[in-house]
């Protein structure tokens, strides 16, 4: 299809300094858990970007120096030249496509707790680390920020012989030295690197410098800088010192990479910020800089895109998030194919792998990370093997996936639900506070199967061991899901908690088919990700008395990996939840509730009208132990159904068995390993 001429305007290319990006799509700096430990998967991930269409790829934090060390997080690193080949290969891979590549140079200082090197880190007053290591900063002398500077002079030279095309001066999310220095909050000195703004800008001005005359006319030079801290007056604000500092600096770095601080605000999920909720923040960067702007905001739709460049807001369209769930998305803009882009739900699964230090994923693609280990493109995968037909039992989002890439292999395949709508869990859960955009994960996959003749799906369409007997396919996989429990058992309470009879019981699951709970009630979190806190917040907003209890040391524990932990936790303070941390629930009384600290095992009683249990999900396989045995070419198990767990491990299942189906079992580890090469000497050895 012909591209929209609305959007022409995405695709001029744009200048930055000595280089031309070949179009206005931008794919910011952002972690992937890959960087220095898994090269090869981080390099064909940024390639799939470039071929995808997008102009500008760059890397994650790039450590220049080994005193200041992210350990165990996997960035990259320009220690020395030994680094160098690494950074090239990827370099060589986006240069593929014409795009270019941009390096994030970074000196964490504070941020980072040197756990591998074992130096002091270094700040520019005394400080604690961020990292809750019982380790303090050092005060930075003058020879210390003069090494700052050699060290990034070093490391941009090195990212130029790398053949990287932009190289980044880092002064954001309060994750480098750099914006340490600036910070009034972090910087208590008083020479001329303290006290007004103008000083505190000072070795950001330095840096910049430095880094133009390193690289000369062959590289852009641009400067990432958050212009929002959030913090008021004890930090940036875009009304402020903010905009102060890039009206001082307006025309020195070749390109402003502008967005907000931390990283938890910069990378907001969507169940707390709508999709260009930067906006309001860095509209004003365009009249006081006559050099180019890219700024984020988890854009997906194409007409959003188009407003910003068309009113002056932005000259480059920025993405992490949105790049991850469809590396294809400029293309299939370009292409005139927009309802095929597999928008982003901003769940940030992708920022838990980083944080949990292995290689990124996606709920939306599930292809990302796996375009080194296992092959995968997400645009392209092997045609079928065979004739045979295959039926799906449950159409949630294993199934979903697991049909749209089995018909688009070409096979025949007939899906059933028999559940009035398609969705599964995704789409109950969709309707949950905040949560509309995670509707995308089954409109993007209806989509899809709409468009393919080879595909039929029915809802209303329960389906017993017989009526799948009587069928007839040649193939049977069972993605019919799983339930939460209504006894207690989970981590805490292995054996489940005792139930008195006439206790009001209930799990997520009710909540779901809008069962009604009566007031007070308390819920018990077991579960540690979203949906305790969720089914809070939904019940209090409906006018419940709620108490909310887990055995962890803070709401939604594990939502720390998806940079949304404290904004759950403030959310039902403000909404007047009581909040019960390291108690478990020990008994369940017919109007009252026992619970027991995890410490002393000292108890206190409650009172409860309804009791909500989310500590576990149990797998709906009946149908599998009624069909075994069966005479079937094939019967599988996929998503929860197999083993309970995230949206995005379901949407994986299904995808992992569409493109194994048919196809000769592999031997031995599934995917390539990145080995590490062993050094031809031992100390005390030459």
């Amino acid at each position: 299809m012909p591209r929209d001429p609305r959007y022409d305007i995405l695709f001029q290319p744009v200048k930055i300094g000595p280089v031309t990006a070949r179009n206005r799509f931008y794919q910011v700096p952002h972690c992937n858990g890959m960087g220095r430990a898994y090269p090869s998967s981080m390099a064909a991930m940024r390639r799939t970007k470039a071929e995808g269409g997008w102009a500008v790829i760059c890397t994650e934090e790039i450590e220049i120096h080994h005193s200041s060390d992210h350990s165990p997080w996997m960035g990259g690193r320009l220690w020395e030249d030994r680094d160098i080949p690494v950074h090239a290969r990827m370099c060589d891979a986006i240069h593929e496509f014409d795009s270019l590549a941009g390096a994030e140079l970074n000196y964490a200082g504070m941020m980072a707790a040197n756990r591998y090197c074992r130096e002091a880190p270094m700040a520019p007053s005394p400080i604690p680390v961020a990292t809750h290591d019982p380790l303090q900063a050092r005060q930075m002398d003058r020879s210390d920020i003069r090494n700052l500077r050699r060290w990034h002079i070093d490391a941009a030279k090195r990212a130029q012989k790398a053949g990287y095309d932009i190289i980044y001066v880092y002064a954001g999310h309060q994750l480098s030295t750099i914006s340490h220095f600036l910070s009034p909050y972090r910087n208590r000195r008083s020479d001329e690197y303290g006290g007004s703004l103008e000083n505190r800008a000072r070795l950001l001005r330095e840096v910049l410098a430095d880094t133009k005359d390193a690289v000369g006319d062959t590289c852009a030079v641009a400067l990432r800088f958050s212009v929002d801290e959030l913090m008021g007056d004890m930090g940036f604000t875009s009304d402020g010192e903010g905009r102060d500092l890039i009206e001082m600096l307006a025309e020195i770095p070749d390109l402003w990479d502008i967005n907000i601080s931390a990283w938890e605000n910069d990378s907001a999920t969507s169940r707390f910020k709508p999709e260009g909720f930067q906006n309001d923040y860095v509209s004003f960067v365009k009249q006081v800089t006559s050099k180019p702007v890219v700024g984020v905001g988890r854009f997906t739709s194409p007409d959003t895109m188009a407003s910003l460049v068309k009113n002056g807001v932005l000259d480059f369209i920025g993405a992490a998030r949105p790049s991850i769930a469809d590396p294809f998305l400029p293309k299939k803009i370009e292409e005139g194919r927009v309802d095929d882009i597999r928008e982003c739900i901003g769940c940030n699964i992708c920022v838990s792998g980083d944080s949990n230090f292995v290689p990124i994923r996606c709920t939306q693609n599930p292809t990302m990370g796996e375009e080194w280990r296992r092959g995968w493109h997400p645009e392209s995968i092997a045609p079928k093997t065979s004739d045979e037909t295959v039926l799906i039992v449950g159409a949630g989002p294993a199934g979903l996936e697991c049909a749209r890439a089995l018909g688009q292999r070409g096979y025949t395949v007939t899906l059933t639900d028999k559940a009035p709508n398609l969705g599964g869990r995704a789409l109950l859960e969709s309707r949950l506070p905040g949560l509309i955009e995670w509707r995308r994960v089954t409109d993007h996959r209806i989509q899809q199967i709409q468009q393919m003749t080879n595909i039929d799906a029915y809802q209303h369409s329960e389906m017993t061991a017989q009526s799948i007997l009587e069928f007839g396919a040649d193939h049977v996989v069972l993605a019919t899901g799983a339930k939460w429990v209504a006894t207690g058992i989970g981590r805490e309470m292995p054996k489940g908690i005792p139930i008195a009879e006439g206790a009001r019981v209930f799990t997520p699951d009710d909540v779901h088919s809008g069962t009604t709970l009566t007031g007070p009630v308390v819920i018990f979190d077991d579960d540690h990700y979203y949906m305790g806190g969720i089914v809070a917040e939904k019940l209090r907003g409906d006018g419940l008395d709620v108490t909310y209890v887990t055995p962890a040391a803070e709401v939604s524990s594990w939502t720390q990996y998806t940079l949304e932990q404290r904004a759950i936790q403030a959310r039902l303070l403000k909404l007047g939840v009581r909040i019960a941390t390291a108690h478990s629930l020990s008994d369940i009384r017919k109007q009252s509730v026992v619970l027991s600290c995890v410490y002393t095992s000292e108890q206190r009683e409650i009172d409860c009208g309804s009791c909500l249990l989310v500590t576990m999900r149990a797998p709906v396989d009946t149908l599998f132990a009624e069909l075994e045995g069966a005479d079937l070419k094939s019967l599988s198990r996929i998503g929860d159904c197999f083993a309970p767990s995230t949206i995005a491990a379901a949407v994986y299942s299904g995808h992992l068995h569409a493109r194994e189906f048919g196809e000769p079992a592999i031997q031995g580890t599934p995917f390539r390993r990145e080995l590490p090469a062993l050094s031809d000497t031992f100390p005390g050895n030459t």
